[in-house]
Formats: structure tokens, C-alpha cells, sequence
């Protein structure tokens, strides 16, 4: 086989989804916090499940109408910070096969190419040893083959491609010091090879089929790298894509807008606009076509790259984040929490109780501003509309929102523009998307990592500010507060030099785990110790729905006693896994 139609592209998808969709509980299990909600497999497969369920449905497929499903599919279904960028990377895949009646070597190498361009782009800062790598080193094996060889069997070509995928999979360790202590390889890259390990069952003639189970597999433990291959290969990373950089920070502010230009840029002025952005900073990520540029540069300059994009056309999407005041993330963005086997039924239950449903509150008239959050659990809720929230999206830790199901949110809010607060770093992808696809009023996405981020950005606002203002003080909101959570251990393992036990409760804040215990109030007590400062005048404590009220009660007054000169809050917030969330500020 030479070439690939549109019904053997859209049996190859199908398989490819299946296998993943067989292996994700594996794939839940490669995590790097021992914390009982790794949802990474399962974000990925309900991206692509998306997707294949509009493809099914196609009795006389060409490939421009499989790539349509299965960009749309994909977009609208993705979850998590894996699902998003699973989609991002169908999506350049199949912008690049629009117009073919079929698929050669060529096109597939090059569709490969514009998926991984296009994945990139959709990050912010990208990070080594990730699904991004594992599809980078997967293309530019694509690439060589084709070069190689153009007219080689399909089945022989994705073999390869399978192999080499495997061998970046297994360095991802050594691009990111927390795989390589917790023992694991990255879990969005081990699903990109479940997909691809799919389609190759299906050229070799069989159908991959959900089976709804999986056979048992153990992650990868503490001994990965002692049989790991020293010497990297050439195509695993690191060459070519020189517009992206995961370099340290060289210059200040994270820029992004977009030009609405006068008229279409010939390819000279595009490469003049390139030539001028790069002279001013780096990180350049820069994508035109007839009607709008995208850039995307690191500078410390941002009013000159305005400046220079005025003369085009105009301007929207402006952003401007100053990088060295954020915090560092404590894991990839990938990286999910953990599910262990014994706890699996409950939360699958979980899951399907909280599955992503929107909370009505009545329509009043149109306004100038609107509000989403999303959380979980009952109080929690209550207290984000009690502040102002039109909309609660239940969902979180246990469940992230599809981007469909933020985009639905959105649009039942009756207001002009609409903020969105995600709480949690794996939804914040999600929702920039839904940014991207709502064409009926203006969505801004206020990053909030935690609920009670999400608390201070809504106490920052203000109505009588413009949306532009209103932004970055909610932005700014977010740094104001520290968040701490407590939950308990999945499974054994030694992390940030620690022990840790199956059963053993963790208090996590925002630089990791820092407590490790047996009871839930003495650990949730010694991280509040941890996140305390000489700045510090209010703590802030949710119980959840597993933790009775008279101890939570006695938490707070223990706090009171330990703290005499800051006030201490305490509230049910109804949240599941987490005995406690809290807040310092």
C-alpha cells in the first residue's frame, strides 16, 4: 500500500481511538503526584472520542470531510491540558489534508509537520519531554523516511514512526527532572503512541475495537532509567522548529495579539514582519493567512511590537504577561492526578455523577459583563454565585469541562462579554479554546489554578472598570492568594524527598507536597504553616463532602489558637477527594 483513501484513513482513526481509549487507565497511571484523580487518559479519550463519534457516522467519507469532523469533533470535545493539545495537533493535521483525494507518504509527512506546528502554537510556554516532544520526534522521523524513500509501503513507514515514538517516549525522563523521581515516562506521550500503535494493528489488516476493558499493565517504576539507552537519537528533539523556544527567560513579557489586516501580506512582508519581531525579542511564534496574523513573541518591549503590527491592520486578543512574576508549575501541564485500582469503581462513579452540567441561574437583560466558573461540590457553588457567578460549570480535579461543555456555559450567560474562570491549571487550555471558537460575544479567560483564585479574581472585579482593566486586576488577583489542598495517597512512592504510603494524607500547596500524614486536620495544619508569611492576615478553609462538620469545626479553632492575629474562615465547599481546600492571603 503507497497511499491511504478517505475509508481506510477513517478505519485507521478508528482504531487508533480505540486503543487508546482500551489503554487509558494505564495511561491515567503514569502520573507524578500519587493523588486519587489521573485523568489524563481519560481527557484524551473522550478528545478523540469527539471525534470518532462524527466520523462514524460518514457512509461516503472523502478526506476533506473526515478532516472537518475530526478538526471540529476534536475541538469541541477536548478536556484537559492533553485533550487540547491532542486536538491542536489533529487540527494542523488536518488543515494540511484538505483538498487531497488521497493520502501519499508526502502528504502524511507534511500533515505531520503542520499538526506539531500547529500543537506548539497552542502552548503558551512549551515544555521537553511531553506529547509535544514525542509528536515533534515522530514528525521529523516522518520527514527523513519520506526523503529516504517516498515510495515505501504505508505499513512499513508507520512502523517506524511507532518505533521511533517509543524511543522519545522513554527519554522523556531525561528531558524532565520529575519523571525521572517519580519513575515514569510522560502520559500524554504514551497516549499519542497508543493511537499511532493502533493504526498500525489496523494496516496489518485487524480492527481495533473498544472493548471497554484493557489487559493489566504496571507502569513503569523506579527502574526505567536504569535500562534506558544513554545516547539520545538524532530525530528525538532538538532540531529544527527554531521558532519555539524552552529556553531560560531572556526577556520579560510574554506577548500575544492579533492582526485584523487591510489587506492580504505578501510573503515578503510577512517574513519583513518576522525579521522585525525577532529583533526584538524571541520565542517567536508568528502564523499568517489572508485575513489575520497571530503572534505570539517574548520581549521586553511589547508597545514596539504593537507598534510595528498597527501598520498592518488592527489590533484584538492583545495579552501581556509578565513571565517573572508567575509561578513556577509543580508538574507538566500534561501530568494529571493519580488513580489507583482499588478505588477505581468510586471514581468512575464520581465521574459520571459530575459529569460537566451547567447550574441555570435565571436570565435577566443583556449586560455588559458575565461570569463562568467552574468547580465542584455543593457549597463551593454556592458561594462562587453568591459573589457574582452567572454560571458554575461542575467540574475540577475529578471531571475537566470539555471545551463544548465551557462554550454551552457561555452562551447561556446573557451578557456582552463573558469571563471564564477555569480553577484548575488543566482546564485554563479548554477555555482559552472556547475563547477562540465563540464568535457571538467576547470570552476572557482569568487563568485561575485553584477555587480560591477564582474567589480573589471575582472579589477584583470591578463594574465600573473597562473589560481591558478589569482583566489584568483579576489577573493580578491571582498571585494575591495561596492555595493548599489535602488529599490522601493512592499508591507508595518517594517524591520531593519524601515517603509516601498508600492511605498517607498529603497537604499539597503551590510548590508541592510539603505535608505528609495520617490525619487529615494535623496535615492540613502543617501546610497552612508552610504557606504562612509575615504578610499573611486571612486563612480561608473549605471542608469537603467526606469530612464531618464538628471536625472541621475544631481544624478552625486549632488554627485560631496557633494563628491569634489573622482570621480564619471556615466554609463547606461539598468537594469530593479533597478533605480540605484552603486559602492564604
Amino acid at each position: 500500500m503507497k497511499t491511504i483513501d478517505a475509508v481506510q484513513l477513517r478505519k485507521l482513526f478508528l482504531d487508533g481511538a480505540n486503543n487508546l481509549n482500551n489503554n487509558k487507565e494505564y495511561i491515567n497511571e503514569l502520573n507524578v503526584f500519587p493523588v486519587p484523580d489521573g485523568d489524563t487518559g481519560t481527557n484524551m479519550t473522550l478528545t478523540i472520542m469527539a471525534a470518532a463519534s462524527d466520523i462514524k457516522t460518514q457512509k461516503d467519507p472523502t478526506i476533506d470531510s473526515l478532516a472537518k469532523a475530526i478538526s471540529t469533533g476534536s475541538l469541541r470535545g477536548a478536556r484537559g491540558n492533553s485533550g487540547v493539545i491532542l486536538s491542536q495537533l489533529f487540527r494542523g493535521f488536518c488543515k494540511d489534508i484538505k483538498g487531497k483525494k488521497e493520502l501519499s507518504l508526502a502528504d502524511i509527512s507534511a500533515g505531520f509537520e503542520r499538526a506539531v506546528e500547529t500543537a506548539y502554537k497552542a502552548v503558551m510556554k512549551p515544555k521537553e519531554g511531553t506529547i509535544l516532544t514525542v509528536a515533534r520526534g515522530i514528525s521529523e522521523r516522518a520527514s527523513e523516511l519520506v526523503q529516504e524513500d517516498e515510495e515505501r509501503d504505508v505499513l512499513e513507514f508507520a512502523e517506524e514512526l511507532l518505533a521511533t515514538g517509543e524511543v522519545v517516549l522513554e527519554h522523556t525522563p531525561e528531558l524532565l527532572p520529575v519523571l525521572a523521581e517519580a519513575g515514569v515516562v510522560d502520559s500524554g506521550g504514551q497516549g499519542l503512541i497508543e493511537m499511532l500503535r493502533g493504526i498500525v494493528i489496523g494496516l496489518k489488516g485487524g480492527t481495533v475495537e473498544a472493548s471497554g476493558t484493557e489487559q493489566p499493565r504496571l507502569a513503569r517504576g523506579a527502574g526505567l532509567l536504569d535500562d534506558m539507552p544513554k545516547a539520545r537519537p538524532s530525530y528525538a528533539v532538538g532540531s529544527g522548529n527554531d521558532n519555539i523556544s524552552t529556553a531560560d527567560i531572556k526577556f520579560t513579557y510574554c506577548t500575544e495579539f492579533i492582526i485584523l489586516l487591510d489587506k492580504e501580506l505578501t510573503d515578503e512582508q510577512v517574513e519583513e514582519l518576522k525579521k522585525y519581531m525577532l529583533s526584538i525579542g524571541d520565542s517567536l511564534v508568528c502564523v499568517a493567512d489572508e485575513e489575520l496574523v497571530k503572534i505570539h513573541i517574548h520581549t521586553n518591549h511589547p508597545g514596539n511590537a504593537f507598534e510595528k503590527a498597527l501598520t498592518y491592520g488592527q489590533l484584538t486578543r492583545m495579552k501581556v504577561d509578565n513571565m517573572r512574576e508567575e509561578h513556577s508549575e509543580r508538574v507538566l501541564m500534561e501530568q494529571e492526578r493519580h488513580s489507583q485500582e482499588d478505588q477505581e469503581k468510586i471514581f468512575k462513579q464520581i465521574k459520571m455523577e459530575r459529569k460537566a452540567t451547567v447550574s441555570p441561574v435565571p436570565a435577566g437583560p443583556r449586560k455588559s459583563f458575565g461570569f463562568v466558573a467552574v468547580a465542584a461540590g455543593a457549597g463551593i457553588a454556592k458561594i462562587l454565585q453568591e459573589i457574582g457567578v452567572d454560571y458554575v460549570l461542575s467540574g475540577g480535579q475529578t471531571m475537566n469541562p470539555s471545551t463544548d461543555d465551557i462554550l454551552q456555559a457561555v452562551n447561556q450567560v446573557n451578557a456582552d462579554t463573558v469571563y471564564v474562570l477555569p480553577n484548575n491549571k488543566n482546564i485554563i487550555l479548554a477555555a482559552k479554546q472556547a475563547a477562540g471558537i465563540c464568535k457571538d460575544k467576547e470570552i476572557i479567560v482569568i487563568p485561575s489554578r485553584s477555587v480560591p483564585q477564582g474567589i480573589s479574581a471575582m472579589i477584583a472585579f470591578s463594574d465600573q472598570a473597562e473589560k481591558e482593566q478589569n482583566r489584568q486586576e483579576m489577573t493580578a488577583a491571582l498571585d494575591a492568594v495561596k492555595t493548599g489542598e489535602v488529599t490522601f495517597s493512592v499508591r507508595d512512592t518517594s517524591l520531593e524527598g519524601k515517603t509516601i504510603l498508600k492511605g498517607d494524607i498529603m497537604g499539597i500547596d503551590d510548590t508541592g507536597i510539603v505535608a505528609v500524614g495520617s490525619e487529615a486536620a494535623a496535615v492540613t495544619e502543617k501546610m497552612i504553616s508552610c504557606m504562612m508569611d509575615d504578610n499573611a492576615g486571612l486563612i480561608t478553609v473549605y471542608y469537603g463532602e467526606d469530612t464531618k462538620e464538628e471536625e472541621a469545626d475544631q481544624l478552625a479553632e486549632r488554627l485560631r489558637e496557633a494563628w491569634p492575629d489573622v482570621d480564619v474562615d471556615l466554609h463547606f465547599g461539598g468537594q469530593p477527594i479533597y478533605y480540605y481546600l484552603v486559602s492564604v492571603e
